[in-house]
């Protein structure tokens, strides 16, 4: 039979690996956030030079420019809600983490007791067993 402590030790793995990947999940957005960051840089340069690269123009690039901010505030709104589930998801692990401690606690404490009574058990049954002295009493 399953306890409550290893059912809730498994709930405590899973949603561990659920915070991980949601933690790589913010890592790529991150990753994104900053590739959109570096190719506005290289546009707003590449306007501020005056020589567009070759087959461009300014107003390419500008355009080009505009949609990069635009999925870049995606990315960051995307980003900042993946950060709210992540602290989310850590303190539920930190939830859960507490729960399956105190049940394991339960657990071991039950053991303890039935070991205990198990013992003083065998030890009673061992006095019973034992022969006693005979007690006369004369009337």
């Amino acid at each position: 039979m399953t306890s409550r402590a290893d059912k809730l030790s498994r709930m405590v793995s899973l949603v561990k690996l659920q915070l991980r990947l949601s933690e790589w999940q913010l890592a790529q957005l991150r990753q994104q956030e900053r590739s959109l960051q570096d190719e506005q840089e290289w546009l707003v340069g590449a306007l501020n030079d005056g020589k567009p690269p070759a087959g461009s123009s300014s107003e390419s690039i500008a355009r080009r420019l505009n949609r990069t901010s635009v999925d870049a505030r995606a990315v960051q709104a995307q980003a900042s809600q993946q950060l709210d589930q992540v602290r989310s998801e850590s303190r539920r692990v930190k939830q859960l983490e507490q729960v399956a401690k105190a049940a394991l606690a339960d657990k071991l404490r039950d053991a303890e007791k039935r070991s205990l009574e198990e013992i003083t058990g065998i030890s009673h049954a061992v006095r019973e067993w034992s022969p006693r002295p005979v007690s006369r009493n004369k009337t």
